[in-house]
């Protein structure tokens, strides 16, 4: 597939659920932590490199276009079209086709997820589908996925059994197939959009990429509320434990109880200068002992619990721990490299992980920051740039945390005036 760096953007709504703020405000123009949500939005897509967005507005569309202009005020590329309040969303697009690319990603204008482009081409063209799209886990959703991505149905309802999933607006769209359909729904053409979506279901030409992490919304004042504080900056590192905190135990061992606890010095010193720059910090750790039932749960919580309080003594504050007790054999998505304790802290603390880093000495934990779409500082002794399948970004090497304490700090300052 060719590079996809356009975006076409469902501005049209009026936004009922959130009146009053919407009374004289179109919905993706409703303020989110000083900025409109829609700022936000292309934010998100300009960071992964797409820059040319078309916005189809309706309801109080001048809004809109006064304030993003043609876009150059932020380095983009914007386009219009304008249509009535009472256009729906398959004629929104239809009406604006002489503008799309062969191959764009299509938005509605309320949602947020963290999500890779690069993933979501790479299932686009495994299942070689002209319609893929995000999926989020739901109970009584309104699609049916495969194993390999493909969905199988799409019920408006959800009233069916096996609709595990639900779509999130995020969908990479080949124009010509998509576009080539419009004028064969009865209602062409003012019909919605979905109904495009549940007839290439039926027909299995839609591919779904499953994201774990929590969408957000902004379609009622309770998940506006909700969405503020998911884009809100924070300051906060995750940390790997064995290698990264303390120092190993032996190949095939494992620290036992809190006598074989070594600290790694300069880590601990870093963690001191960052916690006095505002820093705080949740801990990510495989413990696989547990599972081989080389060390007894009471007794990691003794370490764990140590290790917080004399962090705590340092002014370092740890906010939790997670951790796996899993068998490698056990292939748990709770288990590094899989993302599972990652999206549970995502989810308890509001965390973009696209805006935090890990910290880690392990191959192991660059793969595992990869797939939950954060940032890696990997400390390696020997300074040598480890053969990965995959990079996270931003990725940072160094021998010693203390070495990369600036750089960490202006990471989270440059997150904070683009968030």
């Amino acid at each position: 597939m060719s590079t996809v760096d356009q975006a076409v953007v469902l501005c049209g709504g009026l936004g009922t659920r959130l009146r009053p703020l919407t009374n004289n405000l179109p919905k993706p123009m409703v303020m989110v932590n000083g900025l409109p949500f829609l700022h936000h939005l292309l934010m998100q897509l300009s960071e992964q490199g797409i820059t040319r967005f078309v916005l189809l507005t309706g309801y109080l569309s001048e809004i809109i276009s006064d304030y993003f202009g043609d876009g150059s005020d932020f380095g983009w590329t914007i386009s219009y079209s304008m249509g009535p309040t009472e256009w729906d969303t398959g004629r929104r697009i239809w009406e604006a086709r002489s503008q799309y690319d062969a191959h764009f990603l299509l938005l509605y204008s309320d949602n947020f997820v963290q999500f890779s482009l690069e993933k979501l081409k790479g299932l686009h063209k495994e299942l070689d589908t002209p319609i893929s799209l995000l999926l989020a886990p739901k109970v009584k959703g309104n699609i049916k996925v495969s194993e390999d991505g493909r969905i199988q149905a799409y019920d408006k309802t959800r009233n069916g059994v096996g609709f595990d999933y639900v779509e999130v607006g995020y969908m990479l769209i080949d124009s010509d197939q998509v576009l080539e359909v419009f004028s064969a729904f009865p209602e062409f053409p003012n019909f919605n959009f979905s109904a495009l979506l549940q007839n290439f279901a039926q027909q299995q030409k839609i591919a779904g990429l499953i994201v774990h992490d929590s969408y957000h919304s902004i379609s009622d004042p309770e998940r506006l509320d909700l969405m503020s504080e998911y884009l809100k900056p924070k300051k906060i590192l995750l940390l790997d434990r064995d290698g990264t905190i303390n120092e190993k135990a032996r190949k095939g061992e494992y620290i036992s109880n809190w006598t074989q606890f070594k600290w790694v010095s300069q880590t601990r010193e870093a963690l001191v200068k960052l916690a006095a720059k505002g820093f705080k910090f949740i801990v990510i750790t495989n413990q696989a002992g547990i599972a081989r039932k080389m060390i007894e749960p009471e007794a990691l919580e003794n370490i764990h619990q140590r290790m917080v309080q004399e962090l705590a003594g340092d002014g370092v504050e740890v906010l939790k721990i997670f951790m796996s007790p899993h068998h490698w054999d056990e292939n748990s998505f709770m288990r590094k490299p899989a993302p599972g304790m990652f999206f549970q802290a995502s989810k308890e603390f509001n965390l973009r992980m696209d805006r935090c880093l890990y910290i880690g000495d392990d191959e192991q934990d660059c793969a595992a920051a990869w797939n939950a779409g954060c940032g890696m500082v990997y400390l390696i002794e020997d300074m040598k740039i480890p053969i990965l399948e995959n990079y996270p970004k931003p990725f940072f090497y160094t021998q010693t945390l203390t070495e990369k304490i600036d750089e960490i700090d202006k990471a989270y300052s440059v997150w904070d005036h683009t968030t």
